[in-house]
């Protein structure tokens, strides 16, 4: 363990530092909810990582038995969302302008804000057997992350599916449509991704760091713009409608939604 990182009271993620490589766990049992203090945390430490010059690549993995089943549903309600969104895509944004290279290993579950929190890694190495799916749209509402960066990974008609439908997908599907690196067993997920780090770590870090800035330079051009307006249709738009706090609602009293249509 790495003092530098883990001085600080990390109460629903852990660090590791291992050679030139920092993993982060999320660890909100029993599913790895990312709340807002989650969110505090994240940022915290991806704040701490991009000062040190001695770690290359950093790791996200989820303990336990998901990756993680997404946001707090109960931050989605119009009081709260605001700092939510506020919060979780300042995470996002700080993992798509680090100069280290990301890797998420997904097991389990892998919903919502957690697919979209693996979704923009440079590398994604998945369990066949996971589950993805961004099942917002089941809540009345819309995942902004998925809906500007999605279509570039998966193309047009197979992000409007996801996103419009909720429908889930294995890790094997996932791989297959490229929202995924590579699916392998879940027996083979630690030693996949081991290897994939051993790679990376013998490369130049500042060839890597400078690869990765080139490959999405055409992405970063629309990235910001496209989620702003994102974010302001489901400020302006989406919070306003009775089905968004229907939705939620009715996850929080454990029942189905009667959608209104307004």
């Amino acid at each position: 363990m790495n003092t530098a990182l883990a001085g600080s009271k990390l109460a629903r993620i852990s660090v590791e530092v291992e050679s030139a490589a920092a993993h982060i766990s999320l660890r909100n049992p029993q599913l790895n909810v990312i709340d807002i203090p989650m969110m505090e945390e994240l940022a915290q430490v991806l704040a701490e990582i991009e000062t040190r010059t001695d770690i290359h690549v950093l790791v996200f993995r989820g303990q336990g038995k998901a990756f993680s089943a997404g946001v707090d549903i109960a931050a989605h309600t119009p009081d709260n969302v605001q700092q939510m969104l506020d919060k979780f895509h300042a995470v996002v944004r700080s993992l798509l302008a680090t100069k280290k290279i990301t890797i998420a290993a997904v097991h389990g579950l892998c919903l919502g804000g957690g697919a979209e929190l693996a979704m923009v890694c440079d590398l994604v190495y998945t369990s066949e057997d996971a589950e993805w799916a961004f099942p917002e749209i089941k809540l009345g509402c819309f995942p902004p992350i998925a809906c500007t960066a999605l279509a570039a990974l998966v193309g047009q008609k197979k992000a409007a599916e996801l996103i419009l439908t909720g429908r889930s997908v294995t890790g094997r599907e996932a791989a297959e449509i490229g929202l995924a690196t590579r699916a392998v067993s879940d027996s083979h997920l630690n030693s996949s991704v081991q290897a994939g780090v051993a790679q990376l770590l013998r490369l130049s870090p500042a060839a890597l760091a400078v690869a990765k800035k080139a490959c999405y330079a055409w992405d970063s051009m629309h990235f910001d713009k496209g989620l702003a307006r994102a974010e302001k249709i489901y400020f302006e738009d989406l919070m306003k409608t009775a089905d968004s706090q229907e939705g939620t609602r009715a996850f929080i009293e454990k029942r189905s939604p009667k959608w209104s249509g307004r």
